[in-house]
């Protein structure tokens, strides 16, 4: 090939590279762009709600006590729907409140087989306000779960979906006391189910969160060593507010001048990076959204250092995309494994009561 035709080819190919390129600069922009919208408008309905008043004195001195994680955690007292069987159950929450309907924990139970008790569970933790996840992303987790071997649960947190008082007008509706006293109740209603699981012969339980869901997986794993794993996905570390991202100006003045309030209940244990997990940086997953705008990729890149640099897996997503990106599921299932096989591995007692069917 003459020298001429050699730097045409040349110059072609050169060009090919620099519009591929382009191309796919592109598509991740738009992408980002794309994530980041989704999130502005989910963060414009929430920073509607005004924030939470009062009790922040009383809400930081139990956070404070011994009182908001005790070390002893009985297992839930569970019992199946006769509606269906094996599949939807309740229990009474080990902390109740003076709110009957949040009183009574509601959940699934998604068994991989009929000798279900011999295979590791999996608990699903939804995220604040999520009912499409929980209705809809979860079941199709849970199944795959069952797929590839492990049973599944989902359960709904306190003030959520059926739990949810008529007369209660949304998570900021509680002061700073109750909020943290939610927070505690939430974390007691997990390792009660834990403990049934365990108690009943499972030989390895492991808690997979999303945003709050994640938080209390995480704050669940700073008191309970016998978790398998846990999994964080988008996690909110700490309480954080973009108020200048707010549409409307009087919703960022109000935001901001809770800002104080916020602070203080971030040096206390709510905040993840000033909490230690109770299992090794091993046992833990971090699952971060780069362009999420709800909580924020520093506070996990924060955690991911406090907590001795477990494995973290960047999405190049926002908070709310990343529930929906292709391939996490099976990547999480498969990191799981082993470490539900090295659990299942360790000594169970021999005399395990069984669960009620």
């Amino acid at each position: 090939m003459a020298a001429p035709q050699r730097r045409s080819v040349i110059r072609e190919r050169v060009r090919a590279a620099i519009g591929d390129s382009l191309g796919c600069l592109s598509q991740v922009r738009m992408i980002a762009s794309l994530a980041k919208g989704i999130d502005w408008l989910v963060l414009q309905g929430a920073a509607l709600r005004p924030p939470p008043g009062g009790g922040l004195e009383e809400a930081l001195e139990f956070l404070q006590g011994s009182e908001f994680m005790p070390v002893e955690s009985e297992p839930a007292r569970v019992e199946f729907d006769s509606r269906r069987p094996g599949r939807n159950f309740r229990f009474p929450t080990p902390r109740p409140c003076s709110l009957a309907e949040n009183n009574v924990v509601y959940g699934q139970l998604y068994r991989c087989s009929e000798c279900w008790q011999e295979r590791p569970t999996i608990v699903l933790l939804h995220g604040g306000g999520d009912f499409p996840s929980y209705c809809l992303r979860f079941p199709l987790i849970a199944r795959r779960c069952n797929r590839t071997g492990f049973n599944a649960v989902t359960l709904q947190l306190p003030y959520h979906f059926h739990r949810r008082p008529r007369q209660f007008k949304g998570l900021n509706s509680l002061d700073c006391l109750l909020l943290a006293k939610m927070f505690a109740q939430a974390i007691a209603e997990i390792r009660a189910l834990s403990g049934w699981l365990r108690a009943g012969g499972c030989p390895a339980v492991a808690l997979w969160g999303v945003s709050w869901g994640a938080s209390l997986a995480g704050l669940s794993g700073c008191c309970d060593s016998r978790l398998a794993a846990v999994v964080l996905s988008v996690p909110a570390v700490r309480f954080n507010i973009n108020a200048e991202l707010a549409f409307l100006r009087s919703t960022r003045e109000a935001w901001e001048s809770f800002r104080p309030v916020l602070d203080r209940l971030n040096l206390t244990p709510l905040n993840l990076a000033l909490s230690r997990p109770s299992i090794s940086a091993e046992r833990i997953l971090l699952i971060e959204a780069l362009y999420d705008l709800c909580v924020g990729n520093e506070p996990v890149e924060e955690l991911w250092q406090a907590w001795g640099k477990p494995d973290i897996w960047r999405l190049p997503h926002g908070h709310v995309t990343s529930l929906a990106a292709r391939g996490v599921t099976e990547r999480v299932l498969h990191w799981l494994a082993p470490r539900c096989d090295e659990c299942a591995g360790k000594q169970q007692p021999a005399n395990a009561a069984q669960p009620e069917h």
